[in-house]
């Protein structure tokens, strides 16, 4: 193994198509670049999705495991670290905020609404104007309708107009949401526990500006690629580094 270097990815689009399981060739490559470099993934999603989508033993499979941008993170599957966003920002300001998001997707025109609209999570919320609960074709349908009008677009705009005093950052995340967390809570929030590695190479697909992998893409502690899908990560991975044959 490379001493001091580490491969750092984002999951959906990246090593995962949206919202989907790696696949076992996915699984496997990683776990043959992990005798070259060190291995970690960086989420915005919990625990919980991370696992649906990287396995139960995820922790396994990499050496570190950053969820919710990194605000509870785990190395070598032991938790090394663990923030609350109600705590930070208190329950009256988080009840302020819910009730804005609850009202302004009951007014909002879109042509299909389904359920879980709001999901709390231990460092974050995320706010899904279309609701979690859609299928995977309404998920990409939505994805498409959104492209166009610029759904999310607005929401963050308005979110941002009304919270300006909170410190708060609304990235657009995945397909059908928009990610809320303090500033700084994004997933530069992983890079204080890799301080010991001079080398930090980071793979997303959400890059630009307003996307969830922009600020550590341009962090100038990474070496940020972007990534199309998971076979482009695999292809850049191969150019980057001399990974063992199977």
């Amino acid at each position: 193994m490379t001493a001091g270097r580490i491969a750092l990815f984002d999951l959906d689009g990246t090593i995962a198509e949206a919202r989907k399981s790696a696949t076992p060739e996915m699984v496997e490559f990683l776990q043959r670049l992990r005798k070259v470099v060190k291995v970690g993934i960086v989420s915005g999603s919990d625990l919980k999705k991370v696992q649906e989508q990287f396995g139960t033993n995820s922790h396994e499979l990499c050496d570190y495991m950053f969820v919710e941008n990194g605000v509870v993170a785990y190395k070598d599957g032991e938790i090394i670290g663990s923030q609350s966003i109600s705590v930070h920002l208190g329950e009256e300001k988080l009840k302020r905020l819910v009730n804005f998001v609850l009202r302004y997707f009951a007014d909002l025109d879109i042509p299909i609404k389904r359920g879980t609209f709001i999901e709390y999570r231990t460092g974050m919320l995320n706010f899904s104007p279309i609701g979690r609960n859609c299928s995977y074709d309404e998920r990409l349908t939505f994805n498409k309708y959104d492209q166009e009008h610029g759904v999310r677009k607005k929401f963050v705009e308005a979110l941002e107009s009304n919270f300006a005093d909170y410190g708060l950052q609304f990235s657009i995340g995945g397909q059908i949401s928009v990610d809320c967390f303090p500033k700084g809570w994004d997933k530069t929030f992983c890079l204080q526990f890799l301080g010991a590695f001079p080398e930090i190479h980071f793979f997303g697909d959400k890059t630009g500006p307003g996307g969830n992998d922009h600020e550590i893409y341009e962090d100038p502690r990474t070496i940020g690629h972007t990534v199309v899908n998971p076979d482009d990560t695999v292809r850049q991975l191969e150019s980057l580094f001399t990974i063992p044959p199977q």
